[in-house]
């Protein structure tokens, strides 16, 4: 079996079932597919964000988010079905519902608090505090997961957030919104921390059909109050967004499987990176030289952290 097929069937085992045991060069090559898996996935939500902002003029955040978790729930019910047919493993591991509330909760929370941030000062300055998620997670990880915090990590999350500045150059003031979008950043990186300490307890599949239907049951009594019928267009969006946040969510944590967080905390900057093309492709917004700058920031920031460490030489 050559390389690209053992990466396809790590990967493929990672998603159905129990995660990979790495040994030796195979630890390199797991931490490859760790942040390949955690790259595509930033790069396919802004695709999602896209859709939700169209939709944002007929329908209110909480809905978007709850439809969104139910369309997800629905295209994934069945991938779940068929690999419980196949393998049937229980839905939560013995143990794991707490911790598995805990973590869909942060994640709830903070989306809920962003949403909350952008009604009160502009998207840039939102974003600019929101992405301290990457470097909050790989400081937490040090603490919690006791993860060892070298200075490649460290100057990719430092690259990445001055990256992220320059592209979102939020203002300077800083006003009670910009200090909900913090909240909402450190409840983010709590959210990927707690991915990581939970990853290997079930299988993806597993873990996202729980969290999709913890974020469902977390939605439902705001949506009560704040319902709206989408129309035919508003429907077949929102189930492509679903369809796009089910797929984004499972190669996160397939990820997590495969890399540390403080590996693929950086990654998360890669998301404004897939913006400013879909702005650029389907609004046709022309980024500033500012913005160019930064991607370019975040792209070092990537190579960083993917570029292979030299092996000491022999005396």
């Amino acid at each position: 079996m050559d390389t690209h097929q053992k990466s396809v069937s790590r990967a493929a085992t990672a998603v159905a079932g129990e995660a990979p045991q790495p040994n030796g060069s195979d630890q390199r090559r797991s931490a490859a597919l760790g942040i390949a898996l955690m790259a595509g996935s930033m790069l396919i939500i802004p695709s999602s964000d896209a859709i939700a902002k169209y939709l944002s003029g007929a329908h209110s955040a909480p809905f978007l988010s709850w439809a969104r978790y139910v369309a997800a729930l629905g295209f994934l019910l069945p991938v779940v079905a068929i690999a419980q047919w196949r393998s049937p493993e229980p839905l939560i591991a013995p143990g794991q519902l707490l911790p598995q509330i805990i973590r869909t909760a942060f994640l709830v929370s903070a989306m809920t608090l962003y949403y909350m941030a952008i009604t009160h000062v502009p998207l840039a300055d939102a974003l600019g505090a929101y992405f301290v998620a990457p470097i909050i997670a790989t400081l937490l990880a040090t603490l919690i997961l006791r993860e060892r915090l070298d200075w490649r990590r460290l100057a990719a999350v430092g690259f990445g957030f001055g990256g992220a500045l320059l592209v979102v150059r939020p203002g300077a003031e800083t006003s009670s919104g910009t200090l909900i979008a913090l909240a909402s950043g450190a409840l983010m990186a709590c959210y990927l921390v707690m991915t990581r300490a939970t990853a290997k307890a079930s299988s993806p599949l597993s873990t996202l059909t729980l969290q999709l239907a913890l974020g469902i049951a977390m939605l439902t009594p705001f949506v009560i109050f704040q319902w709206s019928m989408p129309d035919r267009e508003g429907i077949m969006l929102i189930l492509l967004m679903g369809l796009i946040s089910a797929a984004s969510n499972l190669m996160t944590i397939s990820a997590f499987r495969f890399a540390q967080v403080s590996t693929l905390s950086p990654l998360v900057y890669l998301e404004l990176v897939g913006a400013t093309a879909l702005g650029l492709v389907i609004f046709g917004d022309f980024p500033a030289p500012a913005t160019w700058a930064g991607i370019a920031v975040i792209v070092i920031a990537g190579l960083i952290v993917v570029a292979p460490r030299r092996k000491a030489r022999s005396p």
